[in-house]
């Protein structure tokens, strides 16, 4: 008689472990739930930006002035602005999840409101705070 072991045996033809995401709506709660992902991945990029900061300030005269030329440049500033749009988006979102830990904002209507308010909050508390910063370091659009 032929021994048969667990390798011999076929296994049932392989289905997928999870939907194919064709299946899924883009709604911006999933958006969002994939951007607060992604925002916090950057924030981890960022903190390089902050340690660069604070070794320049610590290092000297000319390493701080390097520090705020790079930082200074049309890339350095798109960088900025990158970075304080990841921040402010990743605080919103963490709200937002905070909210649904005090079981709250579940319905769909409001599920869709409170994304929807995360984008356009993080948008506007951007654009706000780079106005403030222009505004206060003398630069007028009038």
């Amino acid at each position: 008689m032929a021994e048969t072991h667990m390798a011999d045996i076929k296994a049932p033809r392989a289905r997928p472990l999870s939907p194919h995401l064709m299946i899924y709506r883009l709604t911006p709660v999933f958006v969002m739930s994939g951007m607060h992902r992604i925002t916090g991945f950057f924030l981890y990029l960022g903190t390089v930006l902050l340690v660069w900061w604070l070794l320049a300030a610590a290092s000297g005269p000319n390493a701080y002035a390097w520090f705020t030329w790079a930082a200074g440049s049309w890339l350095g500033q798109l960088v900025l602005l990158g970075y304080s749009f990841t921040l402010i988006h990743h605080l919103l979102g963490g709200i937002r999840i905070m909210i649904w830990d005090m079981t709250l904002g579940f319905e769909p209507k409001q599920r869709e409101a409170l994304a929807l308010a995360t984008i356009i909050g993080s948008v506007s508390l951007t654009g706000l705070l780079w106005i403030g910063v222009y505004v206060t370091m003398g630069w007028t659009p009038w």
